[in-house]
């Protein structure tokens, strides 16, 4: 693996190169993203594609990249063009991607903008409230948890964030009337640290929920487009995005194994089933 640190006017950008450029085998690079989740949550990923040239990178402002920019929030057109100087970084284009959540976001903007950049997209379960029959009251059901995070810190705010993200079915007005759970329910601590500005929890990853596709042009795009979803997400609110804009593509989307974050060990507490999840992603990319 090396390490590269891509030097633009608003941030330093960080990747990590493991294997061979040019590629050995001839096959695009895989790069793999998240949002807001930094190169470290693809370790697992990496490891099961050794005969893969896989690229990662750090967001700005998550992780190794530094953003100098003196903003704060993650629009996913910024996002967008950081991942296409990475590709250009690279010499090595188009690759092949996997996008994760708000990396799946970060993926659609970036096929719409550079769509000559990737040749396969796999876009697990992209969180977007428009494409949702009840996204008026997602964003109610949003503004909730970031309220609640603000008032009284992490582990309220994380506790009504899970609360939402693991309701199956549309939010409902029985749903919004709820109290807000308790994180100790959850296994969560009640302290206060005084800090407000976790991605997840605060105002500032908005504008990726709030993201709107451009159907047209995605269904334009040279770009081999694939919606997964994760078999155990189907009911929650990721899953719903992802089959609805599926759904929108003119495909049905592709079920991946476990959750949300099927793709990862343990490293964060919320493992998958990497194995198999690399497993079903290796055949989708050979599917051409």
């Amino acid at each position: 693996m090396t390490h590269h640190t891509l030097e633009l006017p608003e941030v330093d950008l960080v990747y990590d190169v493991h294997g061979p450029l040019p590629t050995a085998d001839g096959r695009p690079p895989l790069m793999m993203i998240g949002q807001p989740m930094d190169a470290s949550g693809f370790q697992a990923q990496v490891a099961l594609f050794p005969d893969r040239t896989v690229v990662t990178y750090d967001p700005r402002g998550l992780g190794r990249s530094t953003r100098k920019d003196g903003e704060a929030t993650n629009e996913p057109e910024t996002q967008a063009e950081d991942v296409h100087a990475v590709i250009e970084a690279l010499g090595a284009g188009p690759v092949d991607m996997f996008a994760s959540s708000g990396g799946a976001v970060t993926a659609l903007a970036l096929v719409t903008a550079h769509p000559d950049d990737v040749a396969t997209l796999v876009a697990h379960e992209p969180p977007l409230d428009c494409v949702l029959p009840d996204a008026e009251a997602v964003q109610r059901a949003r503004d909730a948890y970031t309220r609640v995070y603000q008032e009284k810190g992490w582990g309220a705010g994380m506790a009504g964030f899970v609360a939402m993200t693991s309701w199956e079915g549309e939010v409902t007005e029985e749903y919004l009337a709820r109290p807000a759970p308790d994180p100790a329910a959850f296994g969560m601590h009640t302290d206060d640290d005084g800090r407000r500005d976790d991605p997840l929890l605060s105002e500032r990853s908005w504008a990726v929920t709030a993201y709107r596709p451009d159907l047209e042009a995605l269904r334009a795009s040279p770009t081999r487009i694939v919606i997964a979803v994760g078999e155990e997400s189907r009911k929650v609110y990721t899953g719903r995005s992802a089959i609805a804009l599926a759904e929108q593509l003119g495909q049905e989307a592709t079920v991946f194994p476990s959750h949300h974050g099927g793709f990862l060990g343990g490293e964060f507490g919320y493992a998958g089933q990497p194995e198999a999840f690399a497993a079903t992603l290796r055949e989708v990319l050979d599917r051409r």
